[in-house]
């Protein structure tokens, strides 16, 4: 039986410290640095192959173990199929109880609520913003460098160097050709 942590943080400029701090007790800590919206999180993989029956995974909130409410069921469902047990530490939730279960179940859908929420004030903001003239969005950067893709790839540059080059990803690249002279994608 062994107590088996997961920390993450969203960006490599954040730091996992204070999750490593709370997670101290545990035998063995699975650490990433990556987004939470990504469907591939390898060291999270890795965390679920690892326990074993009668483990606990620790996490110091939901928000760092799962993506929305029916990502956090399917970790639940498949933790408590391997007959590993749950704990969120901020809100005292252990899915080692029936109750914990059901905190779990509701916490979560409230959680995506909220995030629902944010988002839809978030775009009525920008909206109100874009009626008042306040709101440009992001600029544009490699649509504004069409010409100079264009000219550099009739020149023979390769679409690695002209990203390198440009600053910009080479799926502009590829987007701005096949809009722009589609005939230049068999250079």
């Amino acid at each position: 039986m062994a107590t088996v942590g997961y920390a993450r943080v969203s960006t490599t400029g954040q730091s996992l410290d204070t999750q490593l701090e709370a997670l101290s007790g545990c035998e063995k800590i699975f650490r990433e640095k990556i987004s939470g919206a990504k469907d591939d999180r390898p060291e999270l993989q890795a965390m679920l192959e690892f326990v074993r029956e009668g483990d606990f995974v620790q996490v110091t909130k939901l928000d760092r173990l799962a993506r929305n409410t029916r990502h956090l069921l399917e970790i639940s469902e498949y933790l408590h199929s391997k007959g590993v047990a749950l704990n969120i530490l901020n809100i005292g939730i252990n899915t080692a109880t029936p109750t914990g279960k059901l905190m779990l179940t509701m916490i979560g859908a409230i959680a995506t609520f909220e995030r629902e929420m944010m988002l839809e004030r978030q775009a009525e903001g920008i909206a109100l913003a874009k009626l008042k003239g306040k709101y440009k969005g992001r600029k544009a950067t490699a649509r504004c460098k069409a010409q100079e893709v264009i000219n550099l790839v009739e020149n023979g540059m390769s679409k690695t160097e002209i990203s390198r080059v440009l600053s910009i990803g080479i799926s502009s690249i590829y987007r701005i050709i096949r809009e722009e002279r589609p005939e230049l994608l068999k250079i």
